[in-house]
Parts: structure tokens; C-alpha cells; sequence
């Protein structure tokens, strides 16, 4: 029997004709299709401005560069993140405050937000989880009486929605991820929304070394061999046959949400009521993208540990994976900042706990049902 794989990227015909003639149109980099996509993924959050990039990582960096992160000064992220939330923030000598999360929704604990601000603070960058909102109205609240910049982490977060706003309308700026997992792929990607014109208008200039305007335009009918070096900028630039897997990845997007909806809600039902899998808790008001679907295993009630469950799954030939080991669990954060377990006790609840499942489009009825099978199988020839 076939093996279900963790993840699997939907590309047809569609994509694949897309780059196809991206290729053929002789402009390879960025170009007037990266462009068109920036046009469109505004159009669709409604959003002010959209500037594309190589990946969620440069969105992060340059994002902190144009609100003047300097040294000595801090960030609070989330631990229950990857890395790269928190490595942005030590590219300019400054400070990643690692702090914990809800048990329920793995989001960032807003009253742990407030403990963590010192008079460094100069911004929070909460991490939409999995594809559920943060609590976003008391976060931007916080931000607002402390004067702190909101950088929102929503690598997991298209086409999530918060009180009917999509995310990447709501804090000073977005990022997002293209990379080949993600709700929307260009293989490796980013994008960064904001409506702060001036701020637009830098990130288009130092995600390509710095240079003047419409500097990509230089090889074209319109642009010209001049140019100029504003500051030293970065090659973060997106290329078009990225931006034209994300114009078609774009279209899509409603059939693939429906499709994780359709995926999650299996899944959902299928462990509601069990006593050795917990199923993930979306509040009021805000609908996930579904990039990942978690559960939280019972350890207490079953004779196995999580890595145990994991190895048994993948003998049945089911994928699965885990989001993520925290941040003060590894040695850099953990020995740089000198973290200690004791104080995300959230986090290392969830950590002990989670797996997380196959949730794509194209996982038919009986991909799903194999995967409950072998959860509920697994769970039940360990109970204690």
C-alpha cells in the first residue's frame, strides 16, 4: 500500500504552464510577473502594499531593518516557533525575548507579552500558529499604549482570517512564506503587506542591494543603464518563475482552504470524543488556513511517548511531523539567552505532546480515513 507522506505541494498543469512560459518569455528574475503577483496578493487580502522576496526569513529581517532595530534592543517572539522568527532579531545585535504560549491554540501568551516589556521593547512579533489567528485586537492594544511596532509572523496564515480581516491586513507589517510546504508555494518565497507607504517604498529599494526605484527595470524597454545605490541593501529579490507558481497557487486559494477545511473536519470528528487524542481548539472569530493539523496525544493515559506513536505511524506508512521543538530547547537560545524549561511550561507541555498530521489537497476520502485508522489503531494498542 502506497505510503501518505507528511506534505505533498499541489501542482498541476496549471503551475507547471506558468513557469513554462515564464521560461519562454526569456525574463527569468524579477520581472513584470513578480510584479503582477504583488498586484494580485494585494487584491486578494486587501491589502495596501505587497513587495515579494526570496523568503519569509528576508521578509522578517528587513521588516525589523525599516522600523530601526538597533543593538541592545529586544523583540518578544514566541518559543513554539521556527528559528527563524527569533535569528532575524540577532542579525542586528539586538535581542529575540523568548516567551511562552497557550496550551490550547500554541499562540503566543498575551500576558506573558506584557511581563516581557522592558523599556527595549521595540516590537512583538506574534506567530500565527498553524494557521490560527493570535489575539490579535489585544496584541495590537498592547503595541498601541507602548508604543511598539506589531511584525506578524504568518508563515502559516494564508488565507486565515481574524473577525472577517484577513491576516496581512491588521499589523504594521505581515510576513508571509512561499516556501514548498506552505498554503501558497513558489518553491521559496515571501512577501511582506504593510499600508505605511514610506516603509513600501524602502523594502522594494533594499530587497535589491539598495538601488533606486524600479531598479529590475534597467534590462527593459522602459528602465535605463543608469542607476543608484540608496544604502546597502540585500539580494532578496523574488524571480518570476517563482511569482508565476504564485499567480496560479494564488487562483486556487478558496478550493485549497476548502479542501484543509474539508481534511480537518475529518479529522475532528474522528477524535473528538477520544480518550488519548486531543483535537486543536480554533476560538471565536478567526478561521485557520490549516497549514497544519495538530494533535495533542494523552501521554498519560497511553504506554508510549510521542516519538514512539511518531515511529509506530511511520511503520503503518503514515507521514507526520512535529511543530516545533521550542526555541529554549536549543542550544543557541537556550546557551545565548540563557533560557530555562521552567518558564515555558505551555510549550513544554505541547512539545511532549504534538504530532502533526497529513493536511493537503488531494488527500482523498480514503487517504483521511487511513490516517484516523492508524492514529486511533496506534493510540489504542497502547493504552495503559
Amino acid at each position: 500500500m502506497k505510503d501518505i507522506p507528511f506534505h505533498k505541494p499541489h501542482i498541476t498543469e496549471e503551475e507547471i504552464a506558468g513557469v513554462v512560459e515564464a521560461l519562454k518569455s526569456g525574463w527569468l528574475t524579477m520581472g513584470p510577473q513578480t510584479l503582477k503577483f504583488e498586484e494580485e496578493f494585494s487584491h486578494f487580502l486587501g491589502s495596501k502594499h505587497s513587495i515579494s522576496l526570496n523568503s519569509c526569513t528576508a521578509a522578517l529581517h528587513l521588516a525589523l531593518k525599516v522600523i530601526g532595530l538597533d543593538r541592545e534592543d529586544e523583540v518578544i517572539v514566541p518559543t513554539t516557533t521556527f528559528t527563524s522568527t527569533a535569528e532575524v532579531v540577532c542579525y542586528f545585535g539586538a535581542k529575540p525575548v523568548i516567551v511562552d504560549v497557550e496550551r490550547d491554540t500554541h499562540n503566543i501568551d498575551v500576558s506573558c507579552v506584557e511581563r516581557a516589556i522592558t523599556d527595549r521593547t521595540r516590537a512583538i512579533i506574534p506567530v500565527h500558529f498553524a494557521g490560527q489567528p493570535c489575539d490579535m485586537d489585544e496584541i495590537m492594544n498592547i503595541a498601541e499604549q507602548r508604543r511598539l511596532h506589531v511584525i506578524e509572523d504568518a508563515a502559516h496564515a494564508i488565507p486565515a482570517k481574524y473577525h472577517d480581516r484577513y491576516i496581512g491586513t491588521i499589523g504594521d507589517m505581515t510576513c508571509f512564506s512561499f516556501y514548498a510546504t506552505k498554503t501558497l508555494t513558489t518553491g521559496e518565497g515571501g512577501m511582506i503587506t504593510t499600508a505605511n507607504d514610506a516603509w513600501a517604498e524602502r523594502l522594494r529599494s533594499i530587497r535589491q542591494h539598495g538601488i533606486s526605484k524600479d531598479a529590475w527595470k534597467r534590462y527593459s524597454k522602459e528602465g535605463s543603464w543608469y542607476y543608484e545605490v540608496l544604502e546597502a541593501g540585500y539580494k532578496y529579490n523574488m524571480t518570476d518563475i517563482q511569482a508565476s507558481l504564485g499567480l496560479a497557487q494564488l487562483k486556487k486559494q478558496q478550493w485549497m482552504l476548502d479542501e484543509r477545511n474539508r481534511i480537518a473536519d475529518k479529522y475532528t470528528e474522528a477524535f473528538k470524543d477520544s480518550d488519548f487524542i486531543g483535537v486543536p481548539l480554533i476560538k471565536p472569530g478567526r478561521s485557520s488556513a490549516w497549514h497544519l493539523y495538530i494533535i495533542k496525544l494523552n501521554i498519560e493515559a497511553l504506554r508510549i511517548n510521542r516519538a514512539d506513536f511518531i515511529e509506530e505511524l511511520k511503520a503503518l506508512g503514515i507521514g507526520t511531523s512535529v511543530h516545533f521543538i521550542p526555541l529554549h530547547r536549543h542550544p543557541f537560545y537556550r546557551e545565548t539567552f540563557a533560557c530555562n524549561e521552567k518558564d515555558f511550561p505551555n510549550a513544554e507541555w505541547v512539545y511532549e505532546r504534538s504530532v502533526s498530521l497529513p493536511v493537503y489537497p488531494g488527500m482523498t476520502d480514503s487517504d483521511i480515513e487511513r490516517v484516523i485508522d492508524a492514529v486511533s489503531g496506534v493510540a489504542l494498542n497502547n493504552k495503559r
